[in-house]
């Protein structure tokens, strides 16, 4: 098992916590890592039909197996344990009794609101990040990274890239998101998806995409919100000192992996991302995703922006610094460094007080300039370093 970054937050949480959440998408290494972090917590899934069946007819009855807690995977399934799990937790008061695993955010949000809430510690967990991978997995080439994505079984078992998305779209993807939203028409639904991920990096026209899809506009925006919360997607709203014009502005939407991105998108090959249209969409997806994972990873509020003024003018990613500045960073997927791509950074600089920005793009290698800090796509983890001192 490889390293996660998320360890010593899930570890911290259970100690100010009487139960822990770890959310994600499926298949991102919940239930491995839970164990790996609580090995003599006895481990129970609620997709077991005679164990959901035991929870549901009887949740009494099943918490009291576990008189020093447990973890509980995929506990949306039963939402009749929650009220019980309250008087459970209110009753015993230790710190860190059960890990509750889910990978659904809205029947999951739901019954934690109504019976456990001020009773937990949130943790989400999205597929490795690109540090984590460089103990056993370091990718040979930036394309083959954007193409294999960063979900476990790629890595664990060795499966092929284009053979796990398949079958991850076919099982998870869309039996659980037509169970969710009820979809009538599979076909428009799979044209959805393929067509959400022809557009990550772009800005969210919903119009555009229902169309596109011959869907309803509301039907389009229902799909986002279910993408939102089973951790496929992530929108990205326009930055503004002025907090309600972000609130209103069209936001960016971008896939949180870039395998399943590519693999909905049609790419089989890394060599169709050499000169390919995706290739830059696909870079700026993986740099707001590593962001987005490190946020995670240490339990951060997500204050994700990207900034375009009337002018044209556009930085790709923002980390809000406070509520009137932020750090400004470009994505370029280009393997030699141009002049004209710190001319972004530099309006914006111009234009609100950012203290310090930088540029990541498709080559090799860091170059320590005095004004922008500009870094190749193999030194992630030092832009992260860079931007966030504080969790080095």
């Amino acid at each position: 098992m490889l390293a996660r970054s998320a360890t010593a937050t899930l570890q911290q949480l259970a100690a100010w916590y009487p139960a822990v959440v770890l959310t994600g998408p499926r298949q991102a290494g919940k239930t491995t890592l839970s164990r790996a972090v609580f090995p003599d917590k006895p481990y129970r899934s609620l997709e077991d039909p005679d164990q959901r069946e035991f929870a549901v007819s009887d949740p009494r009855g099943f918490l009291a197996q576990f008189p020093d807690g447990a973890i509980l995977d995929e506990v949306q399934r039963a939402p009749e344990l929650f009220s019980y799990l309250q008087t459970r937790l209110d009753a015993d008061r230790r710190m860190g009794l059960f890990i509750l695993t889910g990978s659904q955010q809205f029947g999951l949000n739901q019954s934690i609101s109504q019976s456990l809430a001020g009773r937990v510690g949130y943790l989400h967990l999205l597929p490795f990040t690109h540090g984590e991978l460089l103990a056993g997995f370091a990718p040979k080439s930036l394309e083959t990274m954007l193409l294999q994505g960063f979900y476990p079984p790629v890595f664990d078992r060795g499966i092929p890239p284009h053979v796990w998305y398949a079958d991850y779209v076919a099982t998870y993807i869309e039996r659980d998101l037509r169970q969710l939203i009820n979809v009538r028409d599979l076909a428009a639904f799979q044209r959805f998806l393929r067509m959400c991920a022809a557009r990550t990096g772009q800005m969210l026209n919903l119009s555009a995409l229902a169309a596109d899809c011959g869907i309803t506009h509301n039907t389009a925006k229902s799909w986002i919100s279910i993408l939102e919360a089973s951790y496929l997607v992530v929108l990205l709203p326009p930055w503004h000192r002025n907090l309600g014009k972000r609130l209103v502005k069209t936001p960016k939407l971008y896939f949180l992996d870039t395998g399943l991105a590519a693999w909905l998108a049609g790419v089989r090959k890394a060599s169709d991302l050499e000169l390919g249209a995706l290739r830059g969409a696909l870079f700026e997806t993986w740099v707001v995703s590593e962001f987005t994972k490190h946020l995670c990873n240490h339990a951060l509020p997500n204050r994700l922006y990207f900034w375009r003024d009337s002018a044209g003018n556009e930085v790709d990613l923002l980390v809000e610094h406070g509520p009137e500045t932020a750090f400004p960073i470009e994505c370029k997927a280009g393997r030699t460094v141009a002049a004209d791509w710190f001319k972004p950074l530099q309006n914006f600089c111009k234009a609100s007080d950012a203290p310090a920005s930088a540029l990541i793009y498709g080559g090799q290698e860091n170059q320590p300039r005095s004004e922008t800090p500009v870094f190749g796509w193999r030194g992630m983890e030092d832009l992260l370093k860079f931007v966030f001192p504080a969790h080095d």
